[in-house]
């Protein structure tokens, strides 16, 4: 199989970040001066601004030791506390916090965490307004020009300035981060993105199954600062770096979509007997029916299948397309060996030498794994008769709820390294051919075609929509003669993967 190049580029942002903040990104020029001096330059603004009341004197900050330091830095660097430079503001959270009955359709933002866009802005499409007398109510949490706005929990460390709004209030999953000197937000806002800035967060995190973070400990975030020059080249160096990669992830987006596009063309193409010759040794599809049924007919009699109530005949306007005069069109319940059915609702153990096909296991990447299946209680297994343990050849459909339903997968023995059996469960469904008769994965393609159709068909309420059993019974097929299935099969293996 072909494999083609994907460049992680979010690995590559945040190398970029770590390689940023440790000043190995840009270059040291002496006519920036020192940190240590910009340090003193914003300690000075702070005790303007505690004089003047505007802020409160916090408690001291806890000393840097020389163990603390991750990394080192260049010499007209300075290791300095989140504290040194910012203070943390929380938004009001006492009795007058605004309620989801007091939303307005517009207003005054008020910001939470799901606000918070990847690229780090506000996103104004789903923001939350209150009025302005509510606004007037709240004591604290008012965001101001070049603030930025970090996440205490939900959207755990996310960070985010606080553009496109210059005015709103914070919920309280949120702190305002306010720098004492406002041009160093955007080396700020890269260090909050940087790898050392999650490994800040797990030092000061609580262990609960909930974390979140004190806004007082997100003051104690130990930060590089370079001096004031550096940090403009460094957010320009970082911005166009990030914009080369945002091109790259373009790029393969399209990529993906036209390589989708492509599949789906050459499924069409396959079951339309448009990417194969038609071949007159072939025979027709008709006399291949014909004896699927006579071998149904067979196992029926000996008590191997149940007898199934008789599938509808096949109306003109449900035939979408043309096909070869030797194919003909057959409901996909006519051509199988097995009831087309859901498997059980498991009862399921630590222990045991079967396993159970659930929908994970048919991956959205388009393969089986059964490493995301749990084991049977061995109790039950007299409830599974024989035929329902799965087979290399069947083909699985996920067949319940929203983002899985529908999703086809094609199990063989390789994927079951374990070599254990198998049964579905109740959110799957299989379906098995006569294998002398049919190429299993002939259909597998067929139904793989099908799939948006088949995502889209499901009854029932918006979050518990299912596939029933009927609906993929009563599929319409293109069946071809079966050497014909075989070279379709062929050259879709030889075709596929070198897209």
């Amino acid at each position: 199989m072909t494999k083609h190049l994907h460049i992680d580029t979010k690995a590559m942002r945040a190398k970029i970040l770590d390689l940023a903040i440790q000043g190995k990104l840009t270059d040291q020029r002496e006519e920036d001066g020192n940190a240590r001096d910009l340090l003193k330059e914003i300690q000075a603004e702070k005790e303007k601004l505690i004089k003047e009341k505007k802020i409160k004197k916090g408690k001291p900050l806890p000393e840097i030791t020389e163990e603390e330091k991750p990394f080192e830095i260049p010499e007209n660097w300075e290791w300095v506390r989140l504290g040194d430079i910012a203070q943390a503001v929380n938004g009001d959270r006492g009795k007058n916090y605004p309620k989801r009955e007091e939303y307005v359709a517009s207003g005054i933002a008020w910001i939470n965490a799901g606000h918070i866009t990847d690229d780090g802005y506000l996103n104004a499409d789903k923001m939350n307004y209150i009025t302005q007398n509510k606004y007037d109510s709240l004591r604290s949490g008012k965001i101001q020009r070049n603030d930025l706005l970090f996440c205490l929990r939900g959207s755990f460390g996310k960070v985010a300035r606080i553009e496109p709004f210059c005015e709103g209030a914070i919920a309280s999953s949120l702190a305002i981060i306010r720098l004492f000197n406002t041009a160093l937000r955007e080396y700020l806002f890269i260090y909050l993105k940087s790898p050392q800035a999650a490994n800040e967060l797990n030092k000061y995190a609580n262990g609960t199954a909930q974390p979140n973070l004190a806004a007082k400990d997100v003051l104690k975030y130990l930060i590089p600062l370079p001096p004031l020059a550096e940090q403009h080249r460094i957010a320009d160096k970082v911005s166009a770096l990030f914009a080369q990669l945002d091109a790259i992830d373009k790029a393969y987006e399209e990529y993906r979509e036209l390589q989708q596009t492509m599949k789906a063309k050459l499924l069409d193409l396959a079951v339309q007997g448009k990417l194969t010759d038609q071949r007159a040794e072939d025979g027709d599809a008709r006399d291949l029916f014909n004896d699927i049924q006579k071998e149904k007919q067979r196992l029926i009699a000996e008590k191997k299948i149940k007898k199934e109530k008789p599938l509808p005949e096949i109306e003109a306007d449900e035939i979408p397309f043309e096909i070869p005069t030797n194919w003909m069109w057959a409901r996909l319940g006519d051509i199988v060996s097995k009831t087309i059915k859901r498997g059980k609702s498991p009862k399921y153990s630590i222990t045991g030498d079967v396993l159970v096909f659930a929908q994970k296991c048919n991956t959205k990447p388009g393969r089986i794994n059964l490493e995301l299946a749990k084991k049977l209680d061995l109790s039950t297994l007299k409830k599974y008769p024989e035929e329902e343990f799965m087979l290399s050849g069947d083909i699985v459909i996920n067949s319940t709820g929203n983002g899985t339903m529908g999703r086809v997968g094609f199990f063989r023995d390789k994927d079951n390294p374990y070599n254990l059996k198998i049964v579905p469960d109740s959110h799957v469904t299989t379906i098995r051919v006569l294998h002398d008769l049919i190429d299993s994965q002939y259909i597998f393609y067929f139904l793989k075609k099908l799939q948006p159709k088949l995502e889209s068909s499901g009854d029932g309420s918006t979050n518990q929509k299912e596939l029933k059993a009927t609906i993929i019974a009563s599929i319409c097929i293109p069946l071809p003669p079966l050497d014909e299935q075989k070279r379709i099969v062929a050259k879709l293996d030889e075709l596929l993967p070198l897209l």
